[in-house]
């Protein structure tokens, strides 16, 4: 797995169907220090204008629209936004949250709209990684910061526990921000209780 590219899981079945709205379902609980965290490393303002890619049910979604001025979700699964649509009606936060159906290779979002951008165990699922770090740099507004966070693997790891980042793989994307214009890039190790994850944080 240590020579394996930061999206090594490319090719892993989408979230379609009854499975998409089980898989979302395990991605509610457990998910806010995750949140929390991203929330901290793009140190989010109340004039920000946040952007999740990847968002699943939508967890961080609703939990930094206390804290910042608007954010998008944007999933290329539909039920995951079915079901963050329900949730967040459930329990409407405050600020303004909008849901886009994309993929991280093709946004559709306009240029520059956005001062913050992450994506929460995500990337390693990105069927392009220059298209999708492309699209990041698009919609980022000049100063913005990008944040990508994944849990940490180890490099023998197969199965589920194979999902996530080795240090090679954190590494080398953060290689490739840098290459696609990216400054400040920085890896750096969090534990959120029982759990260990590797952020890549830089600013366009």
């Amino acid at each position: 797995m240590a020579d394996l590219p930061p999206n090594h899981h490319a090719d892993y079945p989408q979230f379609s169907g009854l499975f998409g709205h089980v898989a979302g379902l395990t991605m509610i609980i457990g998910r806010g220090r995750d949140a929390q965290l991203v929330a901290d490393l793009c140190d989010l303002q109340p004039n920000d204008r946040a952007l999740d890619i990847g968002c699943g049910p939508g967890t961080a979604v609703r939990h930094v629209a206390e804290r910042c001025a608007s954010v998008t979700g944007v999933d290329p699964a539909e039920p995951m936004l079915r079901l963050a649509r329900v949730l967040t009606r459930l329990r409407r936060p405050s600020g303004e949250i909008d849901w886009v159906q994309a993929g991280a290779e093709d946004l559709t979002l306009p240029d520059e709209s956005f001062t913050a951008c992450w994506s929460l165990a995500s990337v390693h699922h990105w069927p392009d990684l220059t298209g999708g770090i492309d699209e990041v740099k698009r919609v980022l507004a000049p100063n913005g910061t990008f944040v990508a966070i994944e849990k940490r693997t180890e490099p023998e790891a197969t199965g589920n526990a194979s999902h996530g980042w080795t240090s090679d793989q954190a590494a080398a994307f953060a290689g490739m921000l840098t290459e696609h214009g990216f400054s400040s890039t920085e890896v750096t190790d969090h534990e959120l209780g029982r759990r260990s994850v590797v952020a890549v944080t830089a600013s366009k």
